[in-house]
């Protein structure tokens, strides 16, 4: 549809120039004859359906905007909508036990339900190890099959002690551990804790590449593996390991250091482990009650600047939500869910606000917050954990009546099918037929400049033969012979 100028100068005709068709891709000349800027004339009278396309163009671009701007309120909402959903979750409420230890680096403990509650006093005389022998390592000068408590290891002629080490490790069947406490000491451990009596960690190699160690009295450096000894209220106990499941029903202890033989820490203070009741998680409702409120204030915010945000003459897409009545409308039936009492629930545990979650106290000598004003949740920690504490079927009742009311209201405006799917969709269908206009304007617009510049290309050739004749016959004219000559 457009054209570009190659050049204006060289002796052309004052008007003249020689442009390429973008179209046709040919070159043109106009004004040669005529000494008229054709392709000038041509764009004026274009100019009408050119401007036509420019103004579809820039109403589909600012639909385009606003949709983006639709959409991203859309993809929030449905979020909250989740984050609504899940504070209605049964599992939610779930009941646990907490279990706390006075010193938890030497006792810590974890609970299942189940577990007695109240207060247990715990020593550990003793922690579960493993058994130890220790030998010299030489590097074999011809591979090497020894034996370690009745498995085989093959080892490569000229390994190192590192080789060995890592060869050991990384067996999956092997009954020990290896490491290198030195360039020719090598400690094999036990991969299980517990008693192991003397006959522990059995080596056969008659290759030499191990050679047990002894000490100065003659002595094979060696440890027997032991269990972990203690006691809870005073009854002793043993395990193989330093985790104990048995000691205390549905706790789980895991020793991590030996107490005073009185059953005290080192500092004096006695060790106790403290289960809890059930009851469902403080922590887990908080987190979920938090989650929700800031996806919640944070889309009240993104609504009400879009509402507020006046049109602009410089900017066509700023203020395209302004005073908008479905988001208005949204934006207020929203804000009464957070005050509206949950159907047949009892007064004073029944909405939001009776479990600590309301729109902010009075600010100052101001009856009202100005997070009240502008519709911003808060929540009173404090309320809500007494809520939970002191009555956790009410607090469980409020959210989930909340929950199902208020995801309700959201799903219908953002859901799949819901009114502002319905709006995306229709100005999909608008964008795609604005399309369409742009391009039949377009094709007109192509057509119409071909035809307009085959005309003035007709023109100037018609020119140019009319001046071609005008210039043969003044050339015969002058060419007569005068009336001296006669």
């Amino acid at each position: 549809m457009s054209t570009s100028a190659i050049s204006s100068s060289s002796g052309l005709p004052s008007g003249s120039s020689i442009t390429t068709n973008s179209n046709s891709g040919l070159m043109q000349i106009t004004g040669m004859a005529s000494g008229l800027d054709t392709n000038a004339i041509v764009q004026a009278l274009l100019s009408d359906q050119t401007q036509q396309v420019t103004n579809l163009t820039t109403q589909q671009n600012n639909l385009k905007s606003l949709d983006s701007t639709l959409t991203g309120i859309q993809t929030s909402l449905q979020s909250l909508a989740l984050n609504a959903q899940a504070l209605g979750d049964p599992g939610l409420f779930n009941t646990g036990q907490t279990v706390t230890s006075s010193n938890s680096a030497l006792v810590s403990a974890t609970t299942a339900s189940g577990a007695g509650i109240g207060g247990y006093q715990v020593s550990v005389m003793q922690l579960a190890n493993s058994a130890q022998r220790t030998f010299s390592f030489t590097s074999p000068t011809s591979p090497d099959t020894l034996t370690i408590d009745g498995k085989q290891e093959t080892i490569a002629a000229g390994s190192t002690i590192q080789d060995f080490v890592s060869q050991i490790n990384s067996d999956a069947n092997a009954d020990v551990y290896a490491a290198a406490t030195d360039s020719g000491t090598v400690v094999l451990s036990s991969r299980t804790t517990g008693d192991t009596g003397s006959n522990f960690i059995q080596v056969s190699d008659s290759g030499g590449t191990l050679t047990q160690k002894l000490d100065s009295n003659g002595t094979a450096i060696a440890k027997e593996g032991q269990n972990a000894e203690f006691s809870v209220d005073g009854v002793a106990g043993t395990s193989t390991t330093n985790t104990v499941a048995d000691a205390i029903a549905g706790v789980t202890l895991t020793l991590g250091g030996v107490t005073s033989p009185d059953g005290k820490a080192s500092d004096g203070t006695p060790v106790t482990v403290v289960v809890g009741a059930p009851a469902a998680s403080t922590s887990a409702i908080d987190s979920a009650v938090q989650t929700f409120v800031s996806a919640y204030n944070s889309i009240i915010s993104t609504i009400q600047t879009q509402l507020t945000t006046t049109t602009s003459t410089t900017d066509p897409t700023q203020g395209q939500l302004f005073g908008d009545e479905e988001l208005t409308d949204l934006l207020s039936n929203m804000r009464t869910a957070m005050y509206t009492p949950g159907s047949g629930l009892p007064t004073g545990m029944a909405s939001l606000a009776d479990i600590g979650i309301s729109t902010g106290a009075a600010s100052g000598s101001s009856p009202y917050s100005q997070d009240s004003v502008n519709g911003q949740l808060t929540i009173d920690t404090t309320a809500l954990n007494n809520a939970i504490q002191s009555n956790p079927n009410g607090v469980k009742a409020v959210l989930q009546s909340f929950s199902n009311s208020f995801a309700g209201i959201v799903n219908a405006e953002a859901a799949p099918g819901g009114a502002l799917d319905a709006r995306l969709q229709g100005d999909s269908t608008e964008e795609s037929d604005l399309g369409n206009q742009i391009d039949d304007l377009n094709s007109a617009l192509s057509d119409r400049q071909t035809a307009l510049q085959a005309e003035f290309a007709n023109l100037e050739s018609t020119m140019s033969s009319y001046q071609s004749e005008g210039s043969w016959l003044t050339q015969q004219i002058n060419s007569l012979p005068t009336s001296a000559e006669l």
